[in-house]
């Protein structure tokens, strides 16, 4: 490791610790030749994930576009900024499970869905709306009419218990 203050390469390490679920290794060096010390991050080379497209254009998944769907359709709500970097997260980890290589955008969609629907129905409108691309009004209502129905089944389960 070349010294960042003199360029010398050979630096000793004095201390390693790995961070975020050891997915990061933080090394605390020192130089041979100035002995100043500096600390470096060793993080494993992730693939790139590409997303497919629908039309089978492929372009990188960028987590800041899925963040800015999610809160697009949360505007409005109370949906706290915690809630929406909680549900990208989780969205972001099950992908990286699941694709190697390539993810077929439809099921980031599906998703986002799965993950509003849990936490907001207006949220989850919205995005179906735009996820859809709903071309008529009346698939559009019994979406919504299959949603409160939905609801609906849920509350009277909950005052079951």
């Amino acid at each position: 490791m070349k010294c960042p203050y003199c360029g010398f390469h050979d630096t000793k390490i004095i201390n390693s610790r790995p961070l975020d679920s050891a997915t990061v290794v933080r090394r605390r060096r020192e130089c041979s030749a100035c002995n100043r010390r500096f600390t470096t991050y060793e993080r494993i080379e992730q693939m790139p994930l590409m997303v497919v497209k629908s039309d089978n254009r492929r372009e990188p998944f960028n987590i800041d576009k899925l963040r800015e769907g999610i809160v697009r359709a949360c505007e409005k709500c109370p949906v706290s900024s915690q809630t929406i970097e909680k549900i990208v997260s989780e969205i972001e980890h099950e992908l990286q499970e699941e694709y190697v290589l390539e993810v077929p955008s439809r099921v980031i969609g599906e998703k986002v869905l799965e993950k509003l629907l849990k936490v907001n129905s207006v949220a989850y409108i919205r995005f179906a709306s735009v996820y859809y691309q709903y071309a008529d009004i009346d698939v559009f209502l019994n979406e919504i009419k299959r949603l409160k129905e939905n609801t609906n089944q849920v509350k009277k389960l909950n005052k079951k218990k």
